[in-house]
């Protein structure tokens, strides 16, 4: 299909014909299995990942004509060969790779060299065959090296591979002196789906046996020592601790600022690999004691002699880092016990001599991600599921006092290995960019003839006379308040801002980047830290505002007069919504349409934690106002109906596809409605205070759309309940 030419017509996505439930259908099942589904974009860990199928649908309704039907485009083959599209906030590069898959031009750009490498690595040139041969050779030497760390004995005296060692912090009693186990119960391993297999393991707080009991038991006893106690309960409750020696009650992060140093853990138990596949929980022993002191020793030998290299990297104080830093963490390597730091030291120093550049990078990427599961934040899921709870569960770096070691190599049977992440998200990446798919909106299975596959080709040097290769990939790592490229250049600018929050990823990924600067390539240029002060991401609402106006403003000018911005965005708080519209409008854009979509995993953390979560995202599609004129007095009864009209309407058409929308989607829907209305009729200086000042009466509307699941009963109006308008 070639891009639209007649310019009169409207852009589908403008238009209330863009069929967003469909594209939330196909969400609701990706969200499911993301990594699964879009693999290409799960090399290495990113936040705030977005949906394929939603990127898809915008690039295609900014191209496809008012009155096509976007189901029937979605499963096409497209050759947008001269659509230019750009990401100014990339991320983990879902535009790019969309609009590579549908033809298009892509250039991606962001300010953190963490996301911009893993995009350049996942996108650029690959070879199957020298990366198989490659992981043969690393199993064959360093991956041996490595499992001989983990086997240890089991009862009957026969060498296993250790699946997982558990380890529990320890704090001295700041009365007694004792070693204070920070266990919060005795309960260290449980299924997923309880109610089918209510099989718990328990450690005795007495001999330190591991047992097998059943869920919900409050009171049991142990058959090794004979001591009844209650699994539920533990030393640590909240932020307090009790001593068992002298039952005083203390307060951990006290007690463990006192020591001037991190936490000392201690091992208490392991995972075991039995020979003919089974498993089995047992308490530590001396011999594992001894075998972890030997791996301590040799590492310190290692490292003496400089044949493996760590990070020196401090953290710096930030939202995300502070409660780590309050447990008297200070580099981004005392996250790590000695047998770790031994075996991706070994495990990354091997990576760096292999032969070939971008099987070595992409390596490199494959190690910085399994940095996240191989680290003493990590904590244990239990049977189930995938066994490690990575480091990141939580959007700050909460240390963990029961954390898990896994397998840094892994078995058949690991989760969170090097093994393991070579098939799940290497093997699986390079099969997806040969044969990328869509998922189905009805039926099972994948739909396998949407796209030609990748090139495999990325550029990292823009051209400055606007001669782009077709299906060009072009990448930058800078602040987006600078793109190079020409004025009105562009068909399409297609994001996902950050929002302003507490969560600065820069903060976080951090600690990828004293790693991944040991070996600098690509975009890893050897600065300190990732952290940028025109980073976009702010806790302060004013600062975040005129920053995301100043990218916004960029891409005012390189868009064309008739191009599109469209982005996704959700926000819980008004300063969100408020911020947000005086970037759009100081920047000289006006919302033309906002259609509500299924955004992440709904029980994804930290979703399933809020009392009322937002499970969608709004694309709000703007563009360039063309002059600042308006009415002289803007009529609040029109814009407020009209903005319930349209809000209970696609509300409506969410519901029939079974989405259950919360108070919060409800919010979203109602605010990002009233916000493309009155953009409409407002200047550009009054639209931001106007929203601010109708946040009472858009709550109204929204807890008036249907009580919580979605569906609309009535047609609300304005006369339905009597409201003071703000203006």
């Amino acid at each position: 299909m070639m891009p639209r030419t007649d310019l009169s017509r409207l852009c589908l996505i403008e238009t209330d014909e863009f069929s967003f439930e469909f594209l939330s259908d196909v969400a609701k099942r990706e969200s499911w299995r993301k990594e699964i589904y879009r693999p290409i974009y799960h090399l290495h860990k990113w936040w705030a990942k977005r949906l394929g199928s939603i990127f898809r649908g915008i690039i295609l309704g900014c191209n496809l004509p008012q009155g096509t039907s976007l189901e029937d485009a979605f499963y096409r083959k497209h050759d947008l060969s001269t659509f230019i599209v750009v990401d100014p906030f990339m991320g983990s590069g879902t535009t790019i790779g969309e609009a590579h898959k549908l033809g298009c031009i892509a250039f991606g750009q962001d300010i953190n060299p963490v996301a911009c490498e893993s995009v350049r690595v996942s996108f650029g040139p690959l070879d199957r065959q020298n990366i198989l041969e490659a992981f043969s050779r690393l199993s064959r030497t360093i991956g041996e090296r490595i499992r001989a760390l983990y086997r240890s004995k089991d009862k009957q005296g026969r060498t296993c591979d250790v699946l997982y060692y558990f380890w529990v912090k320890t704090v001295p009693c700041p009365q007694c002196k004792a070693q204070v186990d920070l266990f919060s119960n005795r309960i260290i391993a449980r299924n997923a789906y309880p109610e089918r297999k209510p099989e718990v393991q328990v450690c005795c707080p007495g001999c330190g046996d591991i047992f097998r009991d059943m869920t919900g038991n409050s009171h049991i006893r142990c058959a090794s020592c004979g001591l009844e106690f209650n699994p539920q309960e533990g030393t640590a409750k909240g932020a307090k601790a009790a001593c068992k020696h002298c039952s005083h009650e203390f307060s951990i992060i006290e007690a463990i600022r006192a020591t001037g140093q991190p936490p000392i853990h201690r091992l208490y138990g392991k995972l075991l690999l039995a020979p003919g596949g089974k498993k089995k929980y047992l308490p530590s022993t001396d011999e594992d004691i001894r075998q972890y002191e030997e791996c301590a020793s040799l590492f310190d030998i290692e490292q003496q002699r400089k044949q493996i290299y760590l990070p020196s990297a401090e953290l710096s104080d930030g939202f995300n880092t502070r409660q780590a830093i309050g447990y008297n963490y200070k580099r981004w390597r005392d996250f790590f016990n000695k047998r770790q730091l031994l075996a991706l030291g070994w495990l990354q120093h091997s990576i760096s001599e292999l032969p070939n550049h971008s099987t070595r990078d992409a390596f490199f990427t494959l190690f910085s991600g399994l940095l996240e599961f191989s680290n003493m934040f990590a904590s244990y899921k239990g049977e189930g599921t995938g066994a490690v709870r990575h480091m990141f569960s939580h959007h700050i770096l909460k240390p963990e006092r029961s954390p898990i070691e896994a397998n840094v190599w892994g078995t058949l049977k690991s989760s969170g290995s090097f093994s393991g992440l070579f098939k799940t998200r290497l093997l699986r990446l390079l099969d997806y960019r040969d044969s990328p798919f869509e998922v189905r909106s009805k039926g099972k299975g994948k739909y396998n003839q949407a796209s030609r596959p990748f090139s495999g080709e990325v550029e990292v040097s823009w051209p400055v006379n606007g001669e782009f290769k077709a299906r060009g990939i072009y990448l930058s790592c800078g602040s987006s308040d600078h793109i190079s490229l020409g004025d009105k250049s562009v068909d399409a600018v297609v994001t996902d801002p950050p929002f302003f929050d507490n969560v600065h990823y820069s903060e976080l990924a951090d600690f990828f980047y004293a790693w991944q600067s040991l070996y600098p390539r690509g975009f890893l240029n050897g600065a300190p830290t990732t952290r940028h002060p025109r980073e976009v991401q702010d806790t302060e609402a004013t600062r975040f505002s005129e920053k995301l106006r100043d990218v916004f403003r960029e891409c005012h000018r390189i868009l064309k007069d008739e191009g599109i911005l469209a982005f996704t965005y959700h926000h819980s708080r008004s300063e969100g919504w408020v911020a947000l519209a005086a970037a759009l409008f100081a920047a000289g854009f006006v919302v033309v349409n906002a259609h509500p979509v299924k955004a992440e995993m709904s029980v994804a953390t930290p979703k399933s934690q809020a009392k009322e979560p937002i499970q969608l995202d709004v694309v709000l599609v703007c563009k360039k106002r063309e002059q600042d004129t308006f009415r002289d007095r803007i009529l609040p009864e029109a814009v407020l109906e009209r903005s319930i009209q349209r809000a209970t309407s696609k509300a409506t058409r969410l519901a029939r596809i079974g989405l259950r929308l919360s108070r919060n989607d409800r919010r979203v829907i109602m605010v990002s409605q009233f916000l493309s209305e009155l953009s409409s009729v407002a200047s550009s200086e009054i639209t931001a205070d106007v929203l601010q000042r109708s946040q009472k009466m858009i709550e109204e509307a929204a807890d008036r759309m249907g009580e919580g699941n979605g569906m609309v009963d009535v047609l609300i109006t304005p006369e339905t309940y009597q409201m003071e308008l703000p203006f």
